[in-house]
């Protein structure tokens, strides 16, 4: 190990952490080139290929670049709009609304986005992100202030393979499967009256969070380079405790294209969310009548990133390469890259839980900034697979006591929905404590589903 592992957790998640030994994918990380302070594991930690999710690594630009750092669905991400009404104004219509999202997000394995592209198309939404959608009508000009980093990177497609162009045409604002979702939410607690203000949250405010990411080009994109990387790790003699950690020098060929690449997904996945987003503003304003700018973007965070940061190391400003892998940026206020919009106060963070319980809307601290580069964590955290998750699920019980929360259900199957049961995941309030304990994030409201659509 080139540096200490440092782990966020409380007693309950240290002990399920130990149970499924991720520690040892902490220690591993802590192995690579050029990592600099800490292998970091967030409170939501679990195991993953290579990195745990919810592994955070800092890298020297003299150091690597991980595709297993970033995860197979890259920018897998959230947003969160915000409408002007209280959740008594939409109860009566609430089914109504779900329904009608649900006709217009395509959702499921595999699905067909609901816009069409073409490969000239693709290749603008790879270099500009979010803004390719907005100049096309499907979004506003203060939406990119409301994006992480504008919602775009420094990508393009020559870096990109056939198959995942292939695989990317076709999927361009569609939400997916696993544990991407859209949910009707209501404001459930404010916590911090000043910022919520601030940022337009009110208490029984309607919400809707939307969760997915690069679809098929970004899973191809991953592929293909965790592949190539195995014999790279090798030419440049980089010994690795774990195969999975395949990696390249940052400043190397390899390294480059992997980041164009990987920034080509990043925007795409941008992009998606901002196309859904677009398509559920519709059909708010179809159903309630409401104006199109009524209903405000509060903010998109990335989950699995890899980028380039300015953080102060051993009293001294460098850039280093972050990977973020099921864990989400927190800058808190008058961090130099936050838009005007948010500088005052540092951006929104936001965690979403499970299908069954609640999400949070935090705000991070200058403590992240020395302790984790900034960063927390990006859920609640699995403690199942999928397959076990689906042999506990019953699903007369599920349904009864979405039922008795007055939470309402779309999906294109049970089994969808068996791999994402409340079970399945960490306590989400346990994971927060730990995080404001810490003092990484402090929370500003709670939100919790009213109604939900799982891919």
């Amino acid at each position: 190990m080139r540096v200490d592992g440092l782990v966020f957790a409380s007693q309950k998640i240290l002990d399920h952490i130990k149970q499924e030994e991720t520690y040892k994918q902490i220690m591993n990380v802590a192995c690579l080139p050029g990592i600099l302070k800490y292998s970091i594991g967030m409170p939501d930690i679990h195991w993953g290929y290579g990195f745990p999710i919810g592994g955070v690594a800092a890298i020297q630009e003299e150091g690597v670049v991980s595709p297993g750092g970033v995860g197979s669905d890259i920018n897998c991400g959230v947003r969160t709009l915000l409408l002007p009404l209280r959740f008594e104004q939409i109860k009566s219509k609430k089914d109504i609304l779900l329904n009608k999202i649900y006709d217009q997000i395509p959702v499921g394995v595999g699905r067909k986005g609901k816009i069409r592209v073409s490969h000239n198309d693709l290749t603008r939404v790879s270099v500009e992100g979010v803004r390719w959608a907005i100049t096309r009508g499907m979004g506003m000009e203060e939406d990119l202030d409301a994006t992480e980093d504008n919602g775009k990177l420094n990508g393009s497609l020559d870096h990109v393979s056939q198959y995942a162009i292939q695989r990317g045409l076709p999927q361009l604002g569609s939400l997916g499967a696993g544990n991407h979702f859209i949910e009707i939410q209501r404001v459930e607690q404010i916590y911090n009256s000043e910022i919520a203000e601030k940022w337009g949250l009110f208490k029984d405010q309607v919400a809707v969070m939307i969760h997915t990411g690069s679809r098929g080009f970004g899973h191809q994109v991953c592929e293909d380079y965790l592949q190539s990387m195995q014999n790279i790790s090798h030419k440049y003699k980089i010994k690795l405790p774990d195969k999975q950690l395949a990696c390249a020098p940052i400043d190397s060929k390899e390294g480059k294209e992997y980041l164009s690449a990987m920034a080509a997904a990043a925007n795409y996945a941008w992009c998606n969310r901002q196309i859904i987003s677009h398509f559920i503003r519709e059909v708010i304003v179809s159903v309630f009548k409401l104006k199109y700018d009524q209903i405000a973007l509060l903010f998109d965070v990335a989950h699995n990133i890899a980028k380039f940061e300015d953080h102060e190391v051993d009293g001294k400003t460098i850039r280093v390469l972050i990977h973020r892998k099921g864990a989400t940026r927190a800058f808190p206020a008058h961090h130099p890259v936050l838009s005007k919009k948010y500088s005052s106060t540092g951006q929104p963070v936001i965690i979403p839980g499970d299908m069954g319980t609640a999400s949070y809307i935090l705000l991070g601290t200058e403590q992240a900034i020395k302790e984790s580069f900034g960063t927390v964590c990006h859920g609640a955290g699995r403690i199942l697979s999928r397959k076990k998750a689906k042999k506990i699920a019953d699903k007369e019980s599920f349904y009864k006591k979405m039922k008795e929360k007055g939470i309402s259900l779309k999906a294109p199957s049970w089994n969808s929905v068996a791999e994402e049961i409340p079970q399945a995941y960490k306590n989400i309030h346990d994971v927060i404590d730990v995080v404001e304990k810490a003092q990484l994030a402090n929370r500003v409201a709670r939100l919790v589903p009213v109604a939900v659509i799982k891919g």
